[in-house]
């Protein structure tokens, strides 16, 4: 019986330690700042981010379409970073007439 006490102070403590970190993570967040450019669609609000192309959302309120925007930019981000990890990637620089 003691030991089952132990465990479960133990576990309690493991549990609040993992939500200060937790907590902790939250603050140090860095949110980067974009220009959302929508517009209604047949009803549905339609955007995309202006400094990040091919990220595009849509929601039925406006609420719905910034939480949508934020879900495909974060899907977009760890595409990225996943096919980066998976590939050896190779740049090049490139001059293209404007």
């Amino acid at each position: 019986m003691l030991c089952l006490l132990a465990y479960y102070v133990w576990i309690r403590k493991l549990e609040k330690s993992k939500n200060r970190l937790k907590r902790a993570m939250q603050k140090q967040t860095e949110k980067r700042k974009f220009t959302l450019e929508y517009w209604i669609d047949e009803g549905w609000y339609v955007g995309k981010l202006r400094e990040v192309p091919g990220v595009f959302s849509q929601g039925r309120t406006l609420k719905s379409l910034l939480k949508n925007i934020s879900d495909a930019y974060e899907m977009m981000i760890e595409e990225n970073t996943i096919t980066a990890h998976t590939r050896s990637v190779k740049t090049k620089e490139v001059g293209i007439p404007v």
